[in-house]
């Protein structure tokens, strides 16, 4: 397949991405098309939609292979079912597919024409691969079953604390988007252990974080 594009956004690395798309709203994301493929002809017709399916490589899998059976983060991470019925990135094809709103589409850059995205669950640099239109009237499914990922939907987000100093760091919308990430806490389901500090990078700082009792105190790296 040939690289469409790449998403840029304030997600250095994969640890902190959403599980799943649509859970940090605020998260803002810029869709760069690849030389081959910028030409505004391509994205004719595309404004009239609220909502874009992002097709796209979990490139950071590769040279880890699949895995017919993997630990779902919804079950705690340690009980195993087969990769097909999750979203894992250890798939025999490094696909993932996820739906954001399509905010504004700039026409004149010095990049060519730009998608400004919300809602993406993935880091900077992720590889595109394709982009359709989504469509309320056979995507939407209220019927539908959600088997073992219904769980988490009982799980409280998590309450969060941003230090001073985090604050300053950021503009309302990504402290928004920062505040949306750690609501459903990026940590491993199986740790759970309070004194644990973990790190994040996130619009070009390191910041670290610890969780207790349903609270999240986030700092910068220097602990303030």
């Amino acid at each position: 397949m040939d690289i469409i594009a790449y998403i840029h956004n304030d997600l250095d690395t994969k640890f902190g991405a959403a599980r799943q798309s649509g859970l940090t709203p605020h998260l803002q994301s810029r869709i760069i098309f690849t030389p081959p493929f910028r030409n505004p002809q391509a994205l004719r017709g595309l404004e009239g939609f609220s909502h874009i399916w992002l097709l796209w490589d979990f490139s950071e899998t590769h040279i880890e292979g699949w895995r017919p059976t993997v630990r779902p983060p919804r079950l705690g991470g340690n009980t195993r079912v087969g990769v097909f019925a999750t979203r894992s990135p250890f798939r025999p094809n490094n696909i993932g597919l996820s739906c954001v709103r399509l905010v504004e589409i700039q026409d004149s850059t010095p990049e060519g024409p730009v998608l400004v995205v919300e809602g993406a669950d993935m880091m900077n640099g992720t590889p595109i691969l394709d982009i359709k239109p989504y469509l309320p009237y056979t995507d939407s499914h209220p019927e539908a079953t959600g088997g073992f990922a219904e769980q988490a939907l009982l799980v409280p987000p998590l309450t969060v604390e941003l230090s001073p100093e985090v604050q300053k760091l950021y503009t309302p919308r990504q402290l928004k988007a920062l505040t949306e990430i750690m609501q459903g806490d990026p940590r491993p389901q199986y740790h759970d252990d309070a004194s644990r500090v973990y790190y994040i990078m996130y619009g070009g700082y390191e910041l670290s974080f610890t969780v207790k009792d349903g609270n999240i105190v986030v700092f910068c790296q220097n602990g303030t």
